[in-house]
């Protein structure tokens, strides 16, 4: 599955409702720019579309979701571990096949990271990190990606790389994004978060950046 319908979507916190009830649907070939302030909902959203698409998508989420121990081509090879027996996955972790290896280092290459095929999560930078949390999901090869500000910690011209990267890869998304500019370039339709709810929902080449920024 790509696309999705999804309805009744909610999620409280200590008894105070934080999003919903609300209903999105995105079509297949969707580029969905979630954006609003801090705060709003948007990081609740992306965890409970997750929730329902039942593990059909390639996640990026805010906390990356690293194991620090492991090198980084081990990190981006999770993406995968469920479509491997269990046999495969151990043998992996000790020996991986060349295959595998190829696929992953040729992915942190596009990435600018090839470098650091074999540097443990734990001695990377914040940007570094974040890039292979996005190789991660890139080598899971889901139809639909979801991902929780993927680019807030590169630079202009890395976080560039990157979007270009995720669009070439997913033809349909739901980004969380803080950075307008960035949203209105690489997203087709701009869904404005505001206290728990919809508060704007149009295609991108409608909106300029004043139209979204009274959202924050």
């Amino acid at each position: 599955m790509s696309g999705f319908q999804l309805s009744g979507l909610t999620a409280s916190f200590d008894g105070e409702r934080v999003i919903g009830p609300l209903s999105l649907d995105v079509k297949e070939g969707e580029r969905v720019a979630l954006v609003g302030k801090s705060g709003a909902g948007k990081s609740t959203l992306i965890k409970l579309i997750h929730d329902r698409v039942d593990g059909h998508a390639s996640l990026v989420p805010q906390d990356l979701g690293l194991v620090n121990a492991l090198p980084v081509f081990h990190n981006v090879f999770m993406g995968q571990l469920d479509a491997h027996p269990a046999w495969y996955n151990t043998l992996t972790l000790v020996r991986p096949f060349r295959k595998d290896r190829d696929a992953i280092r040729e992915l942190l290459r596009e990435l600018s990271m090839a470098d650091k095929f074999w540097t443990p999560a734990a001695s990377l930078s914040g940007g570094q990190r974040q890039r292979v949390a996005i190789a991660r999901a890139i080598y899971r090869n889901a139809d639909l990606l979801l991902s929780d500000e993927p680019i807030s910690a590169l630079d202009g011209p890395m976080a560039h790389l990157v979007m270009k990267a995720l669009n070439q890869r997913f033809a349909t998304s739901v980004t969380a994004l803080h950075d307008v500019e960035m949203a209105l370039t690489y997203a087709t339709r701009i869904v404005g978060i505001q206290d728990g709810q919809i508060a704007l929902d149009e295609p991108s080449q409608r909106l300029s950046a004043a139209d979204i920024m009274p959202l924050y």
